[in-house]
């Protein structure tokens, strides 16, 4: 075997090699991404209602709350990035980092200052590299977040809201995470989290809608004010959960993609290493009947000469 035989097998068999840890990836990928795309349908429907139930309140009841309030000075935001913890899903962690980004100039145009919590180890070591100042972290739950996930993150984000901008408190809260649509299109965007947007009633449309329809309306005991107060913890919780769930099926979604996209570039490298190897092999034997050929013909012309 020629040395431009030796070299293309060698590529091929690397590529071969490759093609099975890629095609490995795609498998897993696509057997949990069912789990979370249920997961998902499970947390929507329970995340809109209490985000309903907590809108009518603050709208019927008229009381001043900190969930409803717009604070007159808006000085510092806190910003959530929900990222991956691991990485060969393709575009996915650039794109939710680059949609962060834009919402942290859309900030900075309003004088607000940012306090960055993120999520998945992507984003985390993102910013560290660029040495941006991190105001809290969590990993290793990406893929499979829970309940107790979403407290956590919900009792920091809540603890900051609490606390007055001298004691690095924020007025508003956003999160930055990808919105799972379909197996083909996952969406990242941003939203406010925190003061609630809150539809004002008047005397024409004493039930306003919103739009999943119109609002319910409640009778509150022992008062609104108690009643926001216990729905706030499970309003934020509910909301960073679903966040959660939306960007573990896009993480699985995405790596599905990147992965079938690896395997059809690697098989498509094979063919184009075995066509390569196949021209070479052909043009040694070509060479080597050449030269026997020459060599023949040079002992026949010898042979005459005698």
């Amino acid at each position: 075997m020629g040395a431009s035989q030796r070299v293309f097998k060698a590529k091929i068999n690397s590529t071969s090699s490759l093609r099975k840890i890629f095609k490995a990836m795609e498998l897993i990928a696509a057997s949990r991404i069912q789990k979370a795309i249920r997961r998902v349908k499970d947390a929507t429907p329970y995340a809109n209602a209490i985000t309903r139930a907590v809108s009518a309140v603050a709208t019927q009841s008229n009381v001043d709350h900190v969930l409803t309030t717009e604070p007159e000075n808006v000085r510092r935001a806190a910003v959530v990035v929900i990222g991956p913890d691991r990485g060969f899903a393709g575009a996915y962690s650039s794109n939710v980092i680059r949609r962060a980004e834009e919402l942290v100039q859309l900030l900075d145009e309003r004088d607000v200052e940012q306090q960055l919590y993120v999520v998945g180890r992507k984003p985390e070591t993102y910013y560290t590299f660029r040495e941006r100042q991190l105001a809290g972290a969590w990993t290793g739950f990406s893929e499979n977040p829970s309940v107790e996930d979403a407290q956590k993150i919900g009792n920091a984000l809540l603890e900051a809201f609490d606390r007055d901008f001298g004691n690095d408190g924020v007025d508003e809260i956003y999160f930055v995470y990808t919105r799972f649509v379909n197996s083909v299109t996952q969406e990242p965007e941003h939203r406010r989290l925190l003061p609630l947007e809150v539809v004002e009633a008047d005397d024409e449309n004493p039930a306003p809608t919103t739009a999943d329809g119109p609002l319910p309306l409640y009778e509150f005991e022992p008062d609104a004010d108690t009643v926001l107060d216990a729905l706030l913890p499970k309003y934020i919780e509910s909301r960073i959960l679903a966040a959660l769930l939306n960007a573990a099926a896009s993480e699985q979604a995405a790596r599905q993609q990147a992965m079938k996209t690896a395997t059809d570039n690697a098989d498509d490298l094979i063919r184009t290493y075995t066509r390569l190897a196949n021209s070479a092999r052909q043009a040694e034997i070509t060479q080597e009947i050449s030269e026997i050929v020459g060599g023949a013909d040079a002992l026949a012309g010898a042979g005459s000469a005698d």
